[in-house]
């Protein structure tokens, strides 16, 4: 009952509220009516995921917790992210997650997240962050050649098999996304491990076949000539590696 009195309240257009949890290996999604969410208490258990709509685009906490494997999932948006944290405690595994999406045949890939994360005071033996662009949809396959049509025993012509299509080029991978991490000056960098590699390209679409020439059939003393295959198609060329996103690091 606690949890849906928490999640009525940050379904205004701008929230304040008390405490959050995530139940250790469940799945909580924020709902997407609030552009701005400040959070007394957020804990997200042992292997469980917050998941942060596209509209968000502030999140405040005084104190957070992520247990072991914990994971705050962002989904990709054309708008940045702020996420300020008074107070952190990460445990092992724990990562703030906000890759982008891989492209499909109808929509490019998208890039990743561009944060603006915050963390006051961290206890943490490692910070890890992950805005990978998403990867580049591969190319259409060729259409493969018709065949021929078949000739006569004694007289007609068979017909030549039709060429292969050439593949469709791979489209090209999304670029990382802008990442700008606010920590203390005691937090050493080795500590901090965060992905910004570009999506990966997508891969060439394959040529079709070439279409069989005609060729009589059931013919017992004369046969025409069979017609000539037609020619493959070529490959087509593979898409570009997204570009390498950017990470500005500040201390307080």
């Amino acid at each position: 009952m606690r949890k849906l009195i928490v999640l009525a309240a940050l379904a205004a257009p701008m929230v304040q509220a008390q405490s959050l949890e995530v139940a250790s290996h469940s799945i909580l999604r924020l709902p997407s009516k609030s552009a701005a969410v400040h959070l007394e208490q957020l804990r997200v258990a042992d292997s469980a995921t917050l998941l942060l709509p596209a509209s968000l685009t502030e999140l405040r906490v005084d104190h957070l917790q992520l247990g072991r494997d914990a994971r705050i999932a962002i989904a990709p948006a054309e708008a940045p992210l702020l996420i300020d944290v008074a107070s952190a405690v990460l445990g092992e595994g724990s990562e703030f997650s906000a890759p982008g999406a891989p492209g499909t045949y109808e929509r490019a890939a998208r890039s990743g997240r561009s944060l603006e994360l915050k963390l006051t005071e961290v206890d943490a033996e490692r910070l890890a962050i992950d805005a990978r662009g998403g990867a580049g949809a591969p190319g259409y396959v060729g259409l493969d050649g018709a065949n021929g049509q078949a000739g006569g025993c004694a007289w007609g012509q068979a017909s030549r098999g039709a060429n292969g299509d050439d593949g469709g080029n791979g489209h090209d991978g999304a670029p990382g996304g802008h990442v700008r991490l606010s920590l203390p000056q005691d937090f050493p960098q080795d500590r901090v491990l965060v992905r910004l590699d570009g999506g990966a390209p997508g891969k060439p679409g394959a040529a079709g076949k070439p279409g069989k020439g005609g060729a009589s059939k059931g013919c017992l003393v004369y046969r025409t000539d069979a017609g000539a295959n037609g020619r493959p198609g070529q490959e087509g060329q593979p898409g570009l590696a997204g570009a390498q996103g950017e990470l500005i690091l500040q201390r307080l």
